[in-house]
């Protein structure tokens, strides 16, 4: 690409091509090292992927800094020093009290974002070494990859401020309508700060980047803001077209089980097994919270797999026959997959596997997947069994399934595309806030 962007990626997860925040190559996948850069507060060291510098500031050594320890709180890695890729996906803490911590923390209840917002509030982030890399650097544009904490916008805003500059906001998820009924006064503190700053980054200029047309209406509409809707990509390579194997067939779920993905795929589970005692789905998540396991452990239609690498990922849905794609039906839960589109769209589609869609028609990926006419898509307890037949026994509803992935993922899933219309969105950010710099000069 001609004229490339300076861009200052912040986020919590650092930035990488085959494992988790894989979903930023659909946006920079063509851009040159030296142009992104990021800074994040995962607890993981980086791998290579398209940043060629970043700077990772961990809650671990904010508290060790609140607590009075003389400690860097932030640490730089440069891309010739990074592994190629990651070979495990545990978070890397160096005592038992911070991983402890980490637990609690992981929970993302109200209190621990309260809590995580007073150790961030103190700005022990905010140090000179960070304003020299910074300066190194020399951003043109803030991506904001959009959470629901507060230091993540912060930094944001801070980065904005200081070299007058964009921010284009990556959304993906909801963090700010969507909201809960309940008494507890620690989440409606939280709430209401936490909008009041995005309040903040939406009135600063810039643009945003959506996963789906369906939040990038509601978003455009509320804050005035100009931005498109650019699909997530996927680096799978599609399989020659075969008809399903009766007998045994692969059947494949990759990715996150909490949100009531999990009691989705125990419904698949058990309908499995009422066809034959043959069947079953393989479930592969870096979950390891018993909570969200032990569901699967009395049914056997499923066997739980635990966690693997993404290269793994990609084999074993080469090999499957049936990949799945679920989501929860409970409000609570439907009322945070409302907007979602991942990775996991892309990936099926780009296979060349049959998809198995069960969850309900209000969560964004169900929709979506249904408007695509690529998969069966089922949205009812009761006709889980029947879709499941008819799937693996109508061979010709197999090809028209196959043939009409292809032609969606050339039409939504480009990686050409999604990169042309991200860097657009970044160049557009920039040219107008320069013009409008100069008209108040």
């Amino acid at each position: 690409m001609n004229d490339e962007k300076r861009v200052m990626i912040i986020g919590t997860v650092p930035y990488n091509k085959k494992s988790t925040s894989r979903a930023f190559d659909a946006y920079f996948h063509y851009f040159q090292k030296e142009n992104i850069a990021q800074i994040f507060s995962n607890t993981k060291k980086p791998c290579k992927g398209h940043c060629g510098t970043l700077f990772q500031i961990t809650d671990q050594r904010m508290l060790k800094r609140w607590l009075g320890k003389r400690i860097e709180t932030g640490l730089i890695y440069n891309y010739d020093e990074l592994e190629d890729e990651w070979n495990d996906t545990d978070l890397e803490l160096d005592s038992g009290a911070a991983e402890k911590a980490y637990r609690i923390g992981r929970k993302h209840t109200p209190f621990t974002h309260l809590l995580r917002g007073v150790l961030w509030q103190k700005r022990f982030w905010c140090t000179e070494k960070l304003n020299k890399w910074l300066d190194e650097f020399g951003p043109e544009c803030v991506f904001l990859a959009f959470s629901d904490d507060f230091f993540i916008p912060k930094i944001a805003l801070y980065v904005a401020k200081r070299y007058n500059i964009p921010i284009v906001s990556c959304i993906g998820d909801d963090y700010y309508f969507n909201g809960e009924k309940t008494l507890d006064p620690f989440y409606h503190l939280y709430k209401h700060n936490y909008r009041k700053l995005i309040d903040r980054v939406f009135t600063w200029p810039g643009s945003a980047i959506y996963i789906s047309d369906k939040i990038r209406d509601k978003y455009n509409a509320e804050f005035g803001l100009d931005g498109e809707t650019v699909y997530l990509a996927s680096s799978i390579e599609r399989k020659p077209f075969r008809v399903i194997n009766k007998q045994a067939p692969v059947i494949t779920y990759f990715g996150n089980i909490r949100m009531g993905r999990n009691n989705s795929l125990v419904d698949i589970g058990y309908a499995l097994q009422k066809i034959s005692s043959d069947y079953c789905l393989e479930v592969y998540s870096n979950e390891q919270d018993e909570r969200f396991i032990e569901v699967f452990k009395d049914n056997p239609g499923i066997v739980f797999c635990g966690s693997v690498p993404y290269a793994q990922v990609q084999k074993r849905m080469a090999e499957s026959d049936i990949t799945v794609i679920v989501e929860g039906f409970d409000k609570k839960d439907v009322n945070l997959s409302r907007y979602s589109l991942s990775t996991k769209a892309a990936d099926a589609l780009a296979s060349g596997a049959t998809i198995l869609v069960y969850g309900s028609l209000e969560s964004g990926i169900i929709d979506y997947m249904r408007s695509t006419g690529a998969a069966m898509v089922c949205n009812n307890k009761k006709n889980l069994v029947s879709s499941v037949k008819k799937l693996i026994s109508d061979e010709e509803l197999q090809k028209e399934f196959y043939g009409q992935a292809i032609v969606i993922t050339e039409e939504h899933h480009n990686l050409r595309s999604s990169c042309t219309v991200s860097e657009g969105i970044i160049k557009k950010a920039i040219s107008k806030m320069k013009s409008e710099d100069k008209k108040n000069e």
